[in-house]
Parts: structure tokens; C-alpha cells; sequence
């Protein structure tokens, strides 16, 4: 039996992006306001891109406050380092073609969550995230490519909708484009979890 798919994965993300969105939405707003502070802005931006593996724990409601934990500023180090390791080893996959750059960057796509979550060495992320996306690489691309869609879809009628309102009518699209986010976050936190939960 396989561990995810497609649809399950965009309708749990769904009801988990509809149970959160306000304290994630809140999360996103503080990352956004507080992102010029020096070194408080690597860790709120550590904790905004590990939030995937609080919603995969089943916390309900994760409150929008958790991006300032002291904890997100200790992988600093290993964050970088990861980082540095996957924008240099994917340099030659794209040398050798776009498909192998998009591979390897899809079976990449856990290990910043694993880093914080099982706290193991950026390699050792690697390593799991390969192995963790492995039989997954097109239901992972669908997913991403359904998501995308989707937020091409959104943007295009709330322009069209709100595009004429100045100010308050571009806020509001990015308010619905934010919608979005959630629920793509929502959805990383299911493919998260069941993609590495134990058998």
C-alpha cells in the first residue's frame, strides 16, 4: 500500500489548511514584518520553513508565536550548511539537464524538515529525504504542479476581481494568495508525516 497520494494528500491539506489558517496565516504575517532583523530573521525563517513538521505532529492550532522559539536559531549552522549543499550539488544535476535538476531537487524536498525534526547532519537529511521521497517523485510533482495551478487560478481571478481597487484591492489578493500557502504548507505537513513515519 502506498503512503500517499495525490488526492487524500490535497483534501487532508485542506481540512488541516481550514483548521490553522488563521494561526498560520498569523505565522507568515510576523515572518513578513520581522524579516530585516538581523539573526532574529534566521530563525523565524528556519521555524516558517519547519512549520510543516509542527502541523504533521497533529498540533491543532500551532500558535503564530512558535517562529520566535529560541530553539529554530540553534540549526543555524546546519541550515546553512544543508542549504550550501543542496544550491551546490544541484548545479551539475541542472548542468546535465533540467529533468535531473527537478528530480533531485523533488526527492530533496524533506530534508529541511528532517534537519529539524530528527536533528541529524545536513548530508544525513539528504540521505533521508531521498530515501523517504523514493517510489514518490510523481505523486510529489503532482502535488506541487496542483498547488501551483491552483495559485495561478486564485491570482488570476482575484486580479480580475480586485485588480481595479488600488491599494486595498491588491491586499486582498494577497490575502487570497496567501490561502494558498496554507494550504501548501498544510499539504507538505501530510506528505511529511506519512512519508516518514515508521513502518
Amino acid at each position: 500500500m502506498r503512503k500517499i497520494s495525490l488526492l487524500p494528500v490535497l483534501t487532508e491539506g485542506f481540512q488541516i489548511c481550514l483548521k490553522n489558517f488563521l494561526p498560520i496565516f498569523l505565522a507568515y504575517i510576523l515572518w513578513i514584518v520581522t524579516i530585516w532583523i538581523p539573526y532574529l530573521n534566521v530563525g523565524t525563517t528556519i521555524a516558517i520553513l519547519s512549520l510543516p513538521v509542527e502541523l504533521s505532529k497533529g498540533n491543532s492550532m500551532v500558535s503564530p508565536l512558535f517562529i520566535f522559539d529560541g530553539k529554530y536559531r540553534r540549526y543555524m549552522g546546519e541550515f546553512f550548511a544543508l542549504v550550501g549543499l543542496m544550491s551546490i550539488s544541484l548545479i551539475p544535476a541542472f548542468f546535465f539537464g533540467i529533468i535531473p535538476g527537478i528530480i533531485i531537487s523533488i526527492s530533496w524536498t524533506l530534508a529541511i524538515y528532517i534537519l529539524i525534526d530528527k536533528g541529524v547532519a545536513p548530508g544525513e537529511a539528504l540521505v533521508k529525504s531521498n530515501n523517504a521521497t523514493y517510489g514518490y517523485k510523481w505523486t510529489l510533482f503532482g502535488i506541487s504542479l496542483v498547488v501551483g495551478v491552483i495559485n495561478i487560478i486564485v491570482t488570476l481571478i482575484a486580479g480580475a476581481i480586485f485588480g481595479g481597487l488600488g491599494l486595498f484591492g491588491a491586499l486582498l489578493i494577497w490575502i487570497f494568495m496567501a490561502v494558498v500557502m496554507v494550504f501548501s504548507t498544510a499539504c507538505n505537513a501530510v506528505v511529511y508525516r506519512d512519508l516518514t513515519k515508521e513502518e
